[in-house]
């Protein structure tokens, strides 16, 4: 259900080093994981996200989202908070130990003030609501990755 690259590499391989094509680096692109159970949005977003550069894989969920990150490394992920079988701050929780450098930024429809303090508690590096304009997203990604100051 969801759509993943095969072309995994680690950021900073010579295959990305040679295409300077990401956004906020002349020297490689963002490598961003999308989880998210809704199939259609995530299309959405990896379409418009890979049209500005981003390299994007995705996730249905947060079981499938733990076994891709077991064999590929992320400069960045976007985490819907509710999902059938694990919740955003539940992966957020084990991602943090598997990867505590990548960027983690919380998206979703359900949430309020007291899901964003939880989610920054859990070291989410910002906390969006659904819908989310695409310039607050790349915003938040590229602040999360020290490489934008935009609002």
């Amino acid at each position: 259900m969801s759509e993943t690259h095969s072309n995994i590499s680690p950021p900073g391989s010579p295959s990305d080093a040679a295409t300077g094509s990401g956004p906020g680096s002349a020297a490689a692109p963002i490598r961003l994981l999308l989880v998210d159970d809704e199939a259609g949005f995530i299309r959405v977003m990896q379409k418009r996200l890979s049209r500005r550069g981003y390299v994007v894989d995705t996730a249905g969920s947060g079981a499938e989202a733990l076994r891709i990150l077991r064999g590929a490394a992320y400069d960045a992920a976007v985490f819907d908070l509710k999902m059938d079988d694990m919740d955003g701050f539940e992966l957020l929780r084990v991602v943090r130990r598997m990867a505590p450098e990548m960027a983690v930024i919380m998206l979703t429809g359900h949430g309020g003030a007291e899901e964003a303090r939880e989610g920054m508690r859990l070291g989410a590096a910002g906390y969006l609501l659904k819908p989310c304009e695409m310039e607050e997203l790349v915003c938040a990604i590229e602040r999360a990755l020290g490489r934008g100051t935009a609002a």
